[in-house]
Formats: structure tokens, sequence, C-alpha cells
């Protein structure tokens, strides 16, 4: 028993080691979030290349969202039937394929071109998200798999914190000479401080507009680090573990197990609220850039807008995903997700009636509560449900469409005044408070 405890988390029932493959697994974290927040800086930078309205620029993020609707259950058919390795190959293969295919869209210079990539990667990323989760949970002993999981969920902050840096740096490089740290610590002056009376040249909207060649090296750049990760997978050797042996699945033995999934209450308010998380963060990463430009008092840049999304926002959305897992130790998950969503929804009020500096700092605040979010709902909705635990998942993967909605629907609402779009997910927040003080328990429809 004490040899037990002392054993690693990466190491199997009869010692396997599987730290090298959950160290691959990892890394695809990393790079589907940095993929998912470069999203954020694309619908700015087509707004202004190919002027576009906000509704308009929203369908960057249906093409993206919209591909897991379309290929979660193949994804998970594949994986069912291939294994983890031909999931993830795939998975990389799709990937690397739409990253490359900026560099023909470029020449084509049209919407509906970059779509189609965004819709390849993403389709992709379907694939990778749907293995990769449930992989990691198996990579080990099952009593450490919760460890595992907020581990490789770490690095996925991580590569939501570089996206909108690198995206902001390669993409809106043209609009100033400073270096990245200058207009940081500019901007954070700006919303954090009084309004700089010092004269700043601020360039036109024609004279900020970046030629779509910008997008080149990002998208390149993460194309060959795709086929690199590519490459790694395709010569490691991955074992294929039987999934069936989870803690989940051995300890959660409720008398409701074997009912329909549409008689699980909680299962059910869990889709709507992962449906309603995933569109109110996709929305709010959509439009935070043009909500910050907006507040003329700050006179913030469209590169500033995107470094306070970066090294603002997105730190503390890592910030949460490290000290969630800690706090849950101490307070309920149910009580701890209602809370966060409670605070951010009384914050969204903020970011909608107050177009200022103090939306700004609510909407970067924001973040931080919504660490915690999508993990939480999810574990939360499949909770009790033994072997319909997988088909219950699959079905929780398809509410991140929820993503391909949202952003079109605030770039409406929100057309002439961007706080006005952020309603929505006021609206998405107050239904996750419920669902983690209220839905998140466990009751059957008799």
């Amino acid at each position: 028993m004490n040899n037990s405890k002392k054993q690693s988390m990466f190491t199997g029932k009869k010692g396997e080691n599987y730290l090298f493959p959950f160290i691959l697994v990892t890394g695809l974290f990393l790079l589907w979030g940095f993929a998912h927040s470069l999203l954020d800086v694309l619908n700015k930078h087509f707004q202004d290349s190919l002027f576009l309205t906000k509704a308009e620029s929203g369908a960057v993020q249906a093409s993206a969202y919209g591909a897991y609707f379309l290929m979660a259950i193949p994804a998970g058919l594949i994986a069912k039937r291939f294994g983890y390795k031909a999931g993830i190959i795939l998975g990389l293969i799709l990937f690397a394929i739409g990253a490359f295919w900026f560099v023909p869209a470029v020449g084509i210079n049209t919407f509906w071109a970059f779509l189609l990539g965004l819709l390849i990667l993403f389709s992709g990323l379907t694939f990778l998200e749907t293995v990769a989760n449930p992989y990691t949970i198996v990579l080990g002993s099952p009593e450490r798999a919760a460890s595992r999981i907020n581990l490789a969920q770490t690095f996925n902050a991580i590569g939501w914190i570089l996206g909108p840096l690198v995206g902001s740096v390669l993409i809106f490089k043209n609009e100033s000479d400073k270096s990245i740290f200058e207009l940081f610590i500019n901007a954070v002056e700006k919303v954090f401080g009084g309004v700089q009376n010092t004269v700043q040249e601020i360039s036109t909207i024609i004279e900020q507009q970046t030629d779509n060649s910008a997008l080149i090296p990002p998208y390149v750049g993460l194309g060959i680090i795709v086929l690199v990760v590519l490459l790694l997978f395709i010569f490691a050797k991955l074992p294929e573990i039987n999934a069936d042996d989870t803690p989940e699945e051995s300890a959660q033995k409720s008398l409701s197990s074997n009912l329909p999934l549409i008689k699980q209450k909680h299962f059910v308010f869990a889709v709507i609220a992962q449906f309603l998380y995933v569109a109110a963060q996709t929305g709010i990463g959509s439009f935070f850039i043009n909500y910050t430009i907006e507040v003329k008092s700050l006179q913030l840049t469209e590169m500033q807008g995107g470094l306070l999304l970066g090294f603002g926002g997105m730190t503390l959305f890592a910030v949460g995903r490290f000290t969630g897992s800690m706090l849950m130790s101490k307070i309920k998950p149910g009580t701890l997700l209602g809370i966060f969503a409670l605070i951010n929804t009384l914050l969204m009020v903020v970011v909608t009636m107050n177009h200022n500096r103090f939306g700004v700092i609510s909407l970067i605040m924001c973040y931080l509560f919504m660490s915690i979010m999508f993990p939480s709902i999810f574990a939360l909705g499949v909770k009790g449900l033994g072997k319909q635990t997988k088909t219950a998942s699959s079905i929780l993967v398809l509410t991140i469409v929820g993503g391909a909605i949202a952003p079109s629907l605030m770039g409406f609402i929100g057309a002439e005044n961007m706080s006005i779009g952020f309603f929505i997910p006021l609206f998405c927040f107050l239904y996750i408070s419920f669902f983690g003080f209220i839905g998140s328990k466990v009751k059957v429809v008799s």
C-alpha cells in the first residue's frame, strides 16, 4: 500500500511508465489552445482587411466551432475502431492541412477561402480533443487521473495565452514600432491609470489595415510545428489502454446509471450549460479587442487590445486553471462553479453598463472566473452515468458548436455599440450559475 502511494501519477497498474506518452499528448493541449485563441485576433483582423461587419466576422468562429458539430461523432467512432494513436494522427494531419491552406487562401483573398481553412483545421482539433481528453485518464494510476487531466489543462491555458500574443504581434505588426513591452505597459497605464494627456499618434482605420499576407507567418509556423509533432506520434509507441476501468466508471454506480440520458436531469442541464459556456467564452474572446479599442478615453490600438487579452485575460485564465483544483478540495465543484458564474454575471453587468476603463477591467477579470467552467460542467454532467459516460462525453463535445453561434449574434446586437452585445454572455453565465448551485445535483426524471 505504501509503495503504491509513492508511485508516479504516470505509472500503470503493472508498473508501466506512461510519462513520455503523456508528455506527447499534453503538447496537443497546448497546440489547440493556441489555435483557439488565435481566432480572437482573426476576428478583428478580417473586419479591417476584408471590410466585414462585426456580425459577418462572427463567421470566423462559426466555421471553426461548427467543425465540432460535424466531426465529433466521426472522431469518436474512428478512435474507438482504430485506437488513440490513429485518432491523433488523423487529427494532426487535418490540423496541418488547415494551417498550410492559409498560403493559397491569401492568394485567393476571399473570406470563404479563410473559412475553409479554419473548418479543416478545427476538424483536426475535434479529433485531438475527442481523443486526448479520455487518453490522459488512462495514462497512469486510476486514482491520479484527475491530477493528470488538470496538469494537461494547464498547458492548454498556456496555449490560450500565446495565441493572442503571437497573433497580435505578427498580424497587427504594422500599427506601431514600439516594443511589445512598451505597448503592453502603455495599455495597462491607460486602463488602470488616468486618461493620458500625452499626444499619441493613432493611425486611422485605413492606415491600420493589415494585408492578409500577415496571416502566413503564424499559420505556416503553426503548421510546421504540427508536422514535427505528427512525426513524433507516427514513430512513437503509444499504449492502447482499456478506458473502461477509470475511477469514475468503477466508483460511480448509482441506481440511475442505466436509465436513458434524456432522463438524467443533471446531464440535460449540463448539455445546455456547456453549450452556453462555450458560447460565452467564444463571444467574449471574439469581441474583446473591439470592446477595448471602442473605449475612446483609453485610445487603445488593436495590438494593445490583443496584448491585454494575452497578458491580461488569458494569464488570469491560466492562473484559474492552476488554482481551481486546489479550491475544489475545499469547496464542492458545483458550489464553486455557481459562485464563479455568478461573479461573471455581475462582471458582465459592469461590461454592458459601463463602456469605459471599468468595463475593460471587468472584461479582463472575467477570464479568471471562466477558467474552471468547461472541465467543471463536463465532470458534473457525466457524474453517476456509469457505462453511459462515453456516450454522454461525445454529446458534451458536440456542445462546443455554441461557439459558432454567439459571435455572429453578439456582432449583430453590438453593431453600433459593442457593449450591448455582451448581454449574451451575461445570460449564459446566469444559467451556468443556476446549473452549479441547483441543476448539477443528480436527479432522475421518473
